[in-house]
């Protein structure tokens, strides 16, 4: 029986799945007192990158406390270029496209009196070519699909834990 390219071509799309996956890196986030500002630094390394960012006011620091007054978050690009800016929110979810690679900020203004809890996740989706590697003309539309399964799961993660932080908010308002 004569061995064909799509033997190897399933080895090594198995072998690059196992690889990716273990170097899947989940969410990177924060939860993290404020009281008046705090400001948080991520670097992304590629133009063209989508940014993930979610928070959540989750509580109030007094007991007696609980409001639904919000924070403000403003976001900057590496050079200084504003990239979002949110006023009064108890919490968002959304992503935008990196025109520039670099170290974007990411700072929340707390206006109340109380320190507020906060959960903060931010996450940088890059998606590979590997064109200089690959000389099949299968290998592309492969790793393609195996990148973007790697940008799916991590949204699994990132919704799970979005929900989450909301459920903990909710939680403490019923209280």
């Amino acid at each position: 029986m004569r061995s064909s390219g799509w033997g190897f071509l399933w080895q090594f799309s198995v072998f690059m799945l196992i690889g990716i996956l273990c170097n899947f890196k989940g969410s990177e986030g924060i939860r993290f007192v404020i009281e008046k500002e705090e400001c948080f630094s991520h670097d992304v390394k590629y133009d063209g990158d989508t940014v993930h960012v979610s928070f959540v006011v989750i509580k109030a620091d007094s007991p007696w406390h609980y409001s639904n007054e919000g924070v403000d978050l403003v976001v900057k690009g590496p050079s200084g270029e504003q990239v979002q800016d949110f006023r009064d929110k108890t919490g968002e979810k959304f992503e935008f496209v990196a025109h520039k690679s670099g170290v974007h900020k990411f700072c929340f203004t707390n206006k109340s009196p109380y320190h507020e809890t906060i959960n903060f996740d931010v996450h940088v989706g890059h998606f590979s070519y590997y064109e200089q590697h690959a000389k099949d003309e299968h290998f592309n539309p492969l790793l393609e699909q195996i990148a973007k399964l790697e940008e799916a799961l991590y949204n699994i993660q990132f919704e799970q834990h979005w929900l989450e932080a909301q459920t903990d908010r909710q939680a403490i308002g019923t209280v």
